[in-house]
């Protein structure tokens, strides 16, 4: 959850949404993401509206949070009241770190949801968490209270990168944690990594590669490291006591994430996921990135539903003020207009290994999927069958080939 929020028209302060978002709420899928702010400390890359306990100030505590987001929850079903989601298909409660909250209160608002929506038979329950923030016994919680995902954020395998990126944890005990998890039942269990530190060999990303594939887990998320402007990274950077990444040795990196976990089984089904079968595919991100609605509870946190995409205001003591007087956290939104709609399903379709179709594109967004193709980024067999997919080396390009294809 970025800290910077875009600009836009006020939510009304009862939430409600235009007759036409809601014709047909879930047409295309409906998830829930529950955005949880708490951190133990701040990670020096991390510009997310995350809050550590001094920087929380009053109004706002780990201890009532799960409530607060409930009462969100209520006003969010009395918005789409006649036009309920068919179901919820997919929840995702992300950070932060949610598993600072006492695992109870995880369990309390996933039956908040499944009360108020009613989710799926088989709708897939993710949560974040930092391995350190896990225990074996927390983790059959969360599964018995129906938590049939969770995503680890390990980073590295190198105590120096880990060090660099101020991540709390040792190195090991990612592996550890995503052990437990299967022990305790989860269904799916993705490690994150980032690659790229300033300091980091490339011996150093092979091992964490080989960390990741030993842990026995289905799922990996692998990321560049991007500098965010006024994060502690940024600013050792600028004093010159790191350097800078280099996109030179980010586009080795993924090579070598490529190599390694296609060799164990893995297949990439977006530019930044692998999964070892197409049921470990984590099926929120595909709702974003192909087009569904969602409802966002938290603060900061961001909603779309019927082309209206709105946001909360960032921090939990304002959000908690809100929602105590009766009113909508919502902070502002925006109305998607064709156009819009059309760039975002350009760019994040494209991202896909299924790739995008091309008869979305205009003349010259076809024009420039057969340069593409020319260039060798797009793969012939997909082109032929009238699908824009990115060969390997247009991975590694991937944002060049989104500017060729748009107006």
């Amino acid at each position: 959850m970025p800290g910077v929020l875009p600009e836009g028209e006020p939510v009304p302060a009862d939430g409600s949404l235009p007759a036409t978002a809601t014709r047909a709420v879930g047409a295309r899928g409906f998830g829930v993401y529950v955005h949880v702010p708490f951190c133990a400390s701040r990670c020096g890359y991390c510009d997310f509206n995350t809050y550590t306990a001094d920087e929380l100030g009053g109004g706002a505590s780990r201890e009532g949070y799960a409530d607060t987001v409930l009462a969100e929850l209520a006003l969010a079903a009395r918005v789409l009241g006649d036009a309920p989601p068919p179901r919820v298909d997919t929840v995702f409660v992300g950070g932060g770190t949610p598993t600072l909250l006492p695992a109870d209160d995880l369990a309390r608002i996933l039956d908040g949801i499944d009360r108020a929506w009613g989710l799926a038979a088989d709708a897939e329950v993710t949560t974040e968490a930092n391995p350190e923030s896990v225990t074996p016994e927390s983790l059959k919680t969360l599964r018995a209270a129906g938590y049939t995902r969770i995503s680890l954020g390990m980073q590295s395998a190198a105590p120096g990168v880990l060090a660099i990126l101020d991540r709390r944890h040792r190195a090991g005990r990612a592996t550890e944690a995503a052990r437990e998890a299967r022990d305790a039942g989860f269904d799916h269990v993705n490690l994150d990594l980032i690659y790229g530190t300033p300091g980091e060999s490339a011996d150093d990303f092979a091992a964490s590669l080989a960390q990741v594939v030993a842990a026995g887990v289905d799922h990996v998320s692998a990321y560049a490291l991007i500098v965010e402007d006024g994060t502690r990274l940024a600013a050792r950077m600028r004093r010159g006591e790191l350097a800078y990444p280099s996109d030179d040795v980010a586009a080795d990196r993924y090579l070598a994430a490529e190599a390694a976990l296609g060799a164990a089984g893995f297949s990439w089904y977006e530019v930044s996921n692998w999964a070892r079968t197409p049921a470990a595919r984590c099926r929120h991100n595909l709702l974003y990135w192909t087009g569904g609605d969602w409802w966002g509870l938290g603060p900061g946190a961001h909603s779309h539903v019927g082309g209206v995409r709105w946001w909360n205001v960032k921090h939990p003591a304002a959000y908690a003020k809100r929602l105590a007087a009766g009113e909508s956290p919502g902070l502002a939104r925006e109305v998607l207009t064709p156009d819009e709609a059309h760039t975002e399903d350009v760019m994040l379709r494209l991202r896909l290994a299924s790739g995008l179709p091309l008869a979305v594109l205009d003349d010259a967004g076809r024009a420039g999927a057969r340069r593409a193709l020319a260039d060798g980024l797009l793969d012939p067999a997909g082109y032929a069958a009238g699908r824009a997919v990115l060969t390997l080396r247009g991975r590694l390009l991937a944002d060049a080939v989104v500017r060729d294809l748009l107006p």
